[in-house]
């Protein structure tokens, strides 16, 4: 793992990148990708089609344990990878806490956001800075701050912004509605995939949470040259994302075709991530997904990345796994291979399957 941590080092955002996401007409050649590895050329569905195709759920009906949308969740979750969820029940006000505190995180001077910058723990990385760093040299049109959130060794407080005084109790709170609804969703899930609740829930139990705060600059010259994030897949095992703006950029792949995912008000994003693909034996599967960057506004995220593992194991759980498709593998050796992936362009799960 450790050789490729060097490769993944995350840069730091340097002035000369705060000037050019301020507005420079020259954009420097490391944020400018070739357009077969930004998935540039790929055909892109328009608004309507995209709209009356795309799964939105109700966490309300979820709840209720209505058939009709626990049966949504599953054909969601197997032939698209992810969601919109609706009437999910986070608190509205940790919601708006969360959102502001974002936003006047990246208001900061340049040198107040870099005192918490990027730094190499254990467990991966956190602080500020930009994206992963692949093998190309390429680098993301955007600026992030990772912090580890649950559990609370798992945080490193030295990177919890002090400048502002109500951050850190807004990003807590919203850390607990997460994981709130990453059980109940869970819970609907089992209910689908025809397994006890506590089978899936056990594999959550201790493992680490990040919330991921995304900024992408607008890019008023040759946006179409520069990525917020290429495609991938996300490699943990849930992820949640909590739209700050209504402006658009997210799109996903399926069947060839990427499509524009447009903010719904009131709604969150659910993500299937790698290792639940694993977990379900394939029945579930993540997707691949971008961020594009707009010519004219901003676009900020929050990102809540869920771990999980199965008895220190990423391999499919026994219930679903009559055929194993997917290899056994320790979680440390999980961990190594999706760094190598992630420096490679590649995808982890294609390297997992038997």
């Amino acid at each position: 793992m450790e050789a490729s941590a060097k490769k993944m080092l995350r840069d730091e955002i340097t002035d000369a990148t705060a000037a050019a996401f301020a507005g420079s007409t020259v954009i420097p050649d490391r944020y400018v990708w070739p357009d077969e590895t930004a998935g540039r050329g790929s055909t892109v569905v328009g608004d309507d089609e995209s709209l009356k195709l795309i799964p939105v759920l109700d966490m309300a009906s979820l709840l209720d344990g209505s058939p009709e949308e626990i049966a949504k969740l599953g054909a969601a979750c197997r032939d698209w990878g992810f969601f919109q969820l609706r009437n999910h029940g986070v608190d509205e006000t940790v919601v708006e806490r969360v959102k502001d505190s974002t936003r006047e995180f990246f208001r900061l001077p340049l040198e107040k956001k870099k005192a918490v910058g990027i730094v190499k723990a254990e467990d991966g990385f956190q602080g500020f800075g930009h994206h992963f760093n692949t093998s190309t040299g390429k680098l993301d049109w955007a600026e992030s701050l990772l912090l580890g959130t649950q559990p609370i060794g798992h945080r490193n407080m030295d990177l919890w912004p002090t400048e502002l005084p109500t951050f850190r109790d807004a990003v807590e709170k919203y850390s607990l509605e997460m994981t709130k609804l990453k059980s109940l969703l869970m819970a609907s899930m089992a209910i689908d995939l025809g397994i006890k609740p506590e089978t899936l829930l056990e594999t959550v139990q201790g493992k680490i949470q990040n919330i991921v705060f995304h900024h992408y600059p607008p890019c008023r010259h040759n946006a179409d040259k520069v990525i917020g994030i290429p495609p991938h897949t996300d490699g943990l095992f849930l992820t949640i994302v909590l739209e700050v703006d209504a402006t658009p950029g997210l799109q996903v792949s399926n069947d060839g075709r990427w499509f524009p995912v447009r903010p719904l008000p009131g709604s969150l994003t659910v993500f299937v991530g790698d290792i639940l693909e694993v977990l379900t034996n394939g029945r579930y599967k993540s997707v691949e997904h971008r961020v594009l960057v707009d010519a004219e506004r901003d676009r900020t995220t929050i990102a809540t990345f869920q771990d999980a593992c199965v008895a220190g194991m990423v391999k499919p759980l026994p219930e679903l796994a009559e055929v194993a498709r997917y290899i056994s593998i320790e979680k440390h050796d999980y961990v190594h291979r999706q760094f190598q992936a992630l420096t490679e362009r590649a995808n982890i799960v294609d390297s997992l399957k038997i």
